[in-house]
């Protein structure tokens, strides 16, 4: 069975329609022929993050092969592999001819937070995750083929974390309070809320270091605020580190440079 498109929602932008929302079908791969998919990348190995206002472009690379050379890609498609919906609108395709059989067809993928909220019957949030890729490929002599789950990747929703050390300058040996709030993107409302019961580092720099060092993790309370107290031993910036989840990117907030009196 091939995939079936559903039509939930619609965003219309320079007055074309720039949103699909797909729901999955289990995996499968079908078609006539010896041409194959070898290989599939999402933007170049990394998540693709989504944030409250800036569109996201992301790139598919396929590498295909047929006897008869490649002619190119028909239908590309991305979904949530657990509840089985999607959204990304395929805007561009570029095919590369590697060798008289094989060629990577890079397939560009767009979409805007704007389109996001009440675009699902449930909340649209929960599409953060391990998602797949469905295309079809079609050959020079008439091959085709129609394969699921060809790659996986990560959709996730952006973060934000701040940071505060006070006060500053401080006197060697004493007590520093730094402070800072983990934040995430709802995709229902376009804004971010608190990320509470995470996990999250501090790690300082001494002034004369190359590199941060973790001096302890502290878990976020309500509205994702984080507070704690260490002894200020040297000069030097002070900063957040969450490492992310399945779901919501890795962040860093800026370092906040403290001096000593």
């Amino acid at each position: 069975m091939k995939n079936r498109t559903v039509k939930v929602a619609w965003a219309v932008v320079g007055g074309t329609a720039a949103l699909t929302l797909l729901t999955a079908t289990g995996a499968h791969a079908e078609g006539k022929g010896d041409i194959r998919v070898t290989a599939a990348v999402v933007n170049s190995g990394k998540n693709v993050v989504v944030g409250t206002s800036q569109r996201v472009t992301y790139p598919i690379a396929i590498t295909i092969r047929d006897n008869s050379g490649v002619k190119g890609l028909s239908h590309v498609s991305v979904f949530n592999k657990s509840d089985g919906w999607g959204f990304s609108d395929w805007t561009d395709t570029k095919c590369v001819k590697r060798s008289s059989t094989t060629s990577v067809c890079t397939a560009t993928m767009t979409l805007a937070p704007q389109w996001l909220p009440d675009s699902l019957p449930e909340d649209v949030n929960h599409t953060a995750g391990l998602w797949q890729v469905n295309a079809t490929v079609q050959a020079n002599d008439g091959d085709y083929w129609i394969a699921d789950d060809i790659a996986e990747f990560k959709m996730k929703r952006a973060s934000k974390l701040t940071t505060d050390a006070s006060p500053e300058p401080i006197a060697k040996g004493a007590k520093l309070t730094v402070s800072g709030r983990l934040t995430r993107a709802n995709w229902e409302d376009l804004k971010y809320h608190g990320f509470t019961g995470q996990n999250v580092k501090l790690q300082f720099k001494a002034a004369d270091a190359a590199h941060y060092r973790t001096v302890k993790t502290v878990r976020t309370g309500d509205a994702g605020k984080l507070s704690t107290k260490v002894t200020a031993t040297s000069a030097g910036s002070w900063r957040w580190y969450f490492p992310g989840t399945t779901t919501t990117a890795r962040v860093v907030s800026a370092g906040d440079t403290v001096k000593l009196k």
